[in-house]
């Protein structure tokens, strides 16, 4: 199996989760995905197609590296404004370093929304990017693995809620709540977690990304 077949497969698995969540949406068995992975083994052109579907990559692309990744988004056959908007999901696992937030985030796929359903919420698909919840701080509210999108228009804060923000160079989702001497405490879900204090005289050096504005994940 060459090498790059094996690395669109990786990619496979990276958009799918992990190898397990992989293995678990196509019933592929762990074992035999692995050598998939790493390249020991060729999968034959059904289970490609199998892989290529449950991730949503073009199966052209999976099995000779020819083209894009992504098919491209075709409108829906709906009035107007009441077509699909397409917002990127970005591996919200990286680190992102100097300048703007995504320059170091590759995009793992496009999730689509009706334009409805986002004009109903005042969004601007254009204003929109999701990333994946990383790690266990606001378990209960949003669980490791779970997808939120964010509005990078509103990167201040405006009352509280839920925003993602850049701490230590590494993107964040948790509650931000305004005190009266105008500190900000950031607030984990999870109690095991202390809240933590920007003083007023520091805000400058809290970077919000955007505000949660929706979130979803898997119930099983």
């Amino acid at each position: 199996m060459s090498d790059a077949l094996a690395a669109r497969m990786r990619k496979c698995a990276e958009i799918a989760g992990s190898g397990d969540e992989l293995a678990r949406i196509t019933a592929i068995p762990r074992r035999t995905l692995e050598y998939y992975l790493t390249g020991e083994r060729e999968p034959k052109i059904g289970r490609c197609v199998e892989i290529a579907k449950a991730v949503g990559v073009d199966i052209a692309w999976l099995a000779s590296g020819e083209g894009e990744p992504m098919p491209k988004p075709q409108t829906a056959a709906l009035e107007g404004d009441d077509a699909y908007a397409y917002v990127p999901l970005y591996d919200a696992r990286c680190s992102a370093g100097s300048g703007a937030w995504n320059e170091r985030c590759s995009i793992l796929v496009n999730l689509s929304f009706t334009r409805y359903s986002l004009r109903k919420k005042g969004l601007t698909p254009t204003d929109l990017a999701c990333l994946r919840v990383d790690g266990d701080s606001m378990t209960g509210l949003l669980e490791d693995g779970d997808t939120v999108m964010i509005d990078q228009r509103r990167n201040a804060l405006e009352g509280e809620g839920v925003y993602v923000v850049l701490l230590d160079d590494h993107l964040y989702a948790k509650r931000l709540q305004r005190q009266f001497d105008g500190s900000v405490l950031i607030i984990s879900h999870n109690k095991e977690y202390q809240p933590m204090t920007v003083p007023k005289d520091r805000l400058a050096e809290l970077q919000i990304i955007g505000r949660v504005v929706w979130a979803g994940g898997w119930m099983v």
